[in-house]
């Protein structure tokens, strides 16, 4: 007796294939000359497949690059924030990260069409921020709260401006291309930072 089709897999399948056509197409023509249309050819889907799970293309990109992010976390095996005991080093390697990502068309192309839509689309924008970079800000500031509890950063040290002290230059020298993202200038970025928010009291002699 032949096998019953898997609905579920067979559904499975058509969502992965939908979003990885909407990374490559954006990548291939940008957002704008993106369109429904053409992420259902390049997915071998129907139009209607796509509207039946997403309200428009920006929220299959939005979809599309959780999913991206997701799967770099497990290639990586991600275990979280790394806590070594030296916090510039953590960060200096997180960061080193992001500029790697940020420097990979795999990456950019996406998160900078996903930026340029929330700019315009509040509820897009908001979802952006509530599902892709909470996550991330949120582990800085875990980080952050457990070197301020350990006395390696002031007590009264703000750690949601320190946070946007280290993320915010570096996205607004990706996003707006004003110099080349190094490792050299996510280190400067690390120890320029942190040099505003160390204890008062120095642990050297």
């Amino acid at each position: 007796m032949p096998k019953t089709p898997d609905a579920t897999r067979r559904s499975d399948r058509s969502r992965r294939a939908i979003l990885d056509a909407a990374l490559t197409l954006v990548g291939e023509v940008g957002y704008n000359k993106l369109t429904i249309e053409a992420i259902a050819a390049r997915a071998g889907v129907g139009k209607q497949t796509i509207y039946r799970w997403w309200p428009s293309k920006a929220a299959v990109l939005l979809d599309a690059s959780l999913a991206l992010f997701g799967d770099a976390e497990t290639e990586v095996e991600w275990t979280g924030f790394p806590d070594t005991g030296d916090l510039a080093a953590d960060l200096k390697h997180v960061l080193r990260a992001t500029v790697d990502q940020f420097n990979d068309e795999k990456y950019d192309a996406p998160t900078r069409a996903l930026t340029a839509a929330g700019a315009t689309d509040p509820e897009l924008g908001a979802r952006f921020t509530e599902q892709l970079l909470e996550p991330q800000l949120a582990l800085y500031e875990e980080r952050l709260r457990a070197a301020r509890e350990a006395g390696r950063l002031a007590p009264d040290a703000d750690l949601r401006l320190t946070v946007e002290m280290l993320v915010g230059p570096l996205t607004y020298r990706w996003l707006m291309r004003t110099a080349p993202l190094t490792h050299a200038y996510t280190d400067a970025l690390v120890d320029r930072v942190l040099g505003g928010v160390l204890p008062d009291r120095q642990d050297t002699p």
